[in-house]
């Protein structure tokens, strides 16, 4: 398969093996034709898969730097992202989220949705899913 078809798909050590472990048929991220595609990323920590509690600023700094270390591990960055996602439970979140987010997107920030949920199988209020160019 040539480089323009091929897909790999990216393991990402903590959460890939959350994900493979409840048996959720999605992959961390995958890189395709110059772009890596990542899933939607929760309040998690990578390093244990442990999902990180607290107020909707503590949950969208964590899942903002997961992503920076899967757009990393994936060849990327948050310079390289041309279309995000961000999935809340609630949008009164809209204004503090975006506080958060401009810090990682001072300049020239990617496409964006905003996207009002009403749950997860899990607790948390913040997912965040992104597209980026790629090495």
């Amino acid at each position: 398969m040539s480089k323009e078809t091929s897909k790999e798909i990216v393991h990402i050590p903590g959460y890939s093996d959350v994900i493979k472990k409840a048996g959720v048929p999605l992959s961390a991220a995958v890189k395709a034709n110059g772009f890596v595609f990542v899933s939607g990323m929760p309040p998690m920590d990578l390093a244990t898969g442990e999902l990180i509690q607290g107020d909707i600023e503590t949950q969208t700094v964590a899942v903002m730097e997961a992503l920076k270390q899967v757009l990393e591990r994936s060849g990327s960055s948050f310079d390289r992202v041309v279309k995000v996602t961000v999935f809340a439970a609630n949008s009164g979140f809209f204004g503090r989220i975006n506080n958060v987010y401009k810090r990682y997107f001072e300049t020239d920030p990617p496409a964006r949705s905003f996207v009002t949920v009403g749950s997860w199988p899990l607790e948390f209020d913040v997912e965040i899913e992104c597209v980026a160019l790629c090495d």
